[in-house]
């Protein structure tokens, strides 16, 4: 345990938590009311090798590290983009090419600053699953699926109160779910997941497949074609609704396989809920026809913050 002891900080201990992503590296202290207050956070070196992402890691942590509020530190949550395996504590993120069975609890081990500190670990998805139920949109409810549409697709569940991790904690991982029997090969290993339909990247990829050009001078971004969707661009337009078929596709499979009451959506992609709220809502009308298969669509409650508000969650579960 390091400094102090936990519970001199006002409202109970702090929890430290980590939140690995295609994007970007974020670290935070978490409140026990799940309020961050204090944050870090580095950009993901992608094209980089194993340790410069490891480097990228250990620079956001000792960023953080250096907050005053540090030494009330109780427990570590990390969280990463998957798959991952939480019996081996390695990680594998599809979005990170240079980590496959990447080591990460034991580099995090190594680290002075996390010496003696209790430590959970699980999917990026599973975490933002465990935030939105003790704090979000899925608080009260106990079947929920909840979803990560950003630079890659993920997905969490809960089911009879509980989030389910899994073994290796990768239960619930929709985004390399197949949607599109004759879709392209996603570099999982498989052909047509959610996630080569419905990401961010795959979103702005189609649009501009299907002749969509951003602004002279800007940059082909998610934003940028949702800005043209709005205005009416048929080639964006066609890319949002492509996404929304497939993750309405998604989510009615599993309404129908656990009986859910909820589908949460998260994730930077939801910035757009304009765009696709209405369009899933429309499509889930044919893909999950029986009315045990019905359920409320709603976005996330934490927005970006989730990541990091449920690897707190996850270090602090019971």
């Amino acid at each position: 345990m390091l400094g102090h002891p936990p519970d001199t900080h006002r409202g109970g201990p702090l929890t430290a938590a980590l939140d690995i992503g295609g994007t970007k590296i974020s670290a935070a202290l978490v409140d026990p009311g799940g309020t961050l207050t204090a944050r870090a956070q580095r950009p993901t070196p992608r094209t980089a090798g194993a340790e410069d992402v490891r480097s990228a890691v250990v620079a956001c942590l000792r960023d953080l590290a250096r907050h005053e509020d540090w030494q009330h530190v109780g427990a570590l949550g990390v969280c990463s983009a998957g798959p991952v395996d939480r019996a081996r504590g390695t990680a594998s993120p599809v979005n990170i090419p240079a980590w496959r069975e990447y080591p990460l609890l034991t580099a995090l081990s190594e680290l002075p600053e996390l010496s003696g500190l209790p430590t959970r670990f699980g999917g990026d998805a599973v975490a933002m699953t465990a935030g939105e139920h003790r704090y979000g949109a899925a608080r009260g409810h106990r079947n929920a699926l909840c979803m990560v549409v950003s630079t890659g697709v993920g997905a969490g569940l809960v089911l009879d109160g509980q989030v389910r991790l899994g073994p290796t904690g990768n239960a619930g991982h929709l985004g390399h779910v197949t949607v599109d029997l004759d879709g392209e090969q996603c570099p999982c290993g498989s052909s047509g997941c959610l996630e080569r339909l419905a990401s961010g990247e795959a979103i702005t990829r189609r649009a501009l497949h299907s002749g969509w050009r951003p602004p002279e001078g800007g940059a082909p971004t998610t934003a940028a074609v949702a800005e043209a969707a709005r205005a009416g661009d048929p080639p964006a337009r066609e890319a949002f609704d492509r996404a929304a078929r497939a993750l309405a596709a998604g989510i009615a499979g599993c309404a129908t396989l656990l009986e859910l009451e909820v589908a949460v959506l998260g994730g930077g992609v939801m910035q757009a809920s304009d765009l696709l709220l209405p369009r899933i809502r429309r499509y889930m009308e044919r893909y999950a026809p029986l009315p045990f298969a019905e359920l409320t669509l709603t976005t996330a409650a934490l927005g970006s913050d989730a990541g990091l508000v449920g690897a707190a969650a996850l270090a602090r579960a019971d």
